[in-house]
């Protein structure tokens, strides 16, 4: 994980890293919309603390930390219910594949997939595997301990494995 940024400001902070913490954002809520939402208020509320944020040996690690738990407040609780629809949001930050509709159609059904887990499952999953963190820096990111992080991921790859099992069983298709 990049935890390069410290002593910059805040301007270039969010030219050099705007892209990813809306990536990063997208992926968790599943939402473009929310995920922007989120980022906005983040560096809102960053920018005023920025002397002491830019100060920081990892204001990256901060920043994604703050985005982290404005998508897991309360006040997001009701959108993060509801998971947007539309096709291809994820799409547009997943190098495609030798077909690009096969592509699409595990993106989404992944999407709706995670979509499912409790958003601190989900956070950590995106946090693993999507940003490929390691289980010390998830734990700095959600502000848990790293055997949470650890709960947390075991807990949502089991779900994931149940719903797929239910799901192969539904369709009569034998692993």
């Amino acid at each position: 994980m990049d935890n390069e940024g410290g002593g910059v400001g805040f301007d270039q902070f969010v030219a050099e890293r705007l892209d990813r913490l809306l990536r990063y954002a997208t992926a968790i809520a599943c939402d473009k919309h929310l995920a922007q939402d989120i980022v906005q208020d983040v560096l809102i509320r960053a920018q005023n603390k920025w002397d002491r944020i830019g100060a920081m040996d990892a204001p990256y690690l901060y920043v994604k930390r703050m985005v982290t738990n404005d998508y897991l407040s309360w006040r997001r609780r009701k959108a993060a219910r509801e998971v947007a629809v539309e096709r291809g949001e994820l799409a547009k930050h997943v190098p495609s594949m030798a077909d690009p509709a096969d592509a699409h159609a595990e993106r989404e059904a992944m999407r709706a997939r995670i979509a499912v887990l409790p958003r601190k499952q989900r956070a950590a999953l995106v946090l693993r595997f999507y940003e490929d963190c390691s289980d010390a820096e998830i734990a700095q990111v959600l502000g848990c301990t790293e055997s949470t992080v650890r709960s947390q991921l075991s807990r949502a790859l089991q779900t994931l494995r149940a719903h797929e099992l239910a799901r192969s069983a539904t369709l009569g298709v034998h692993s």
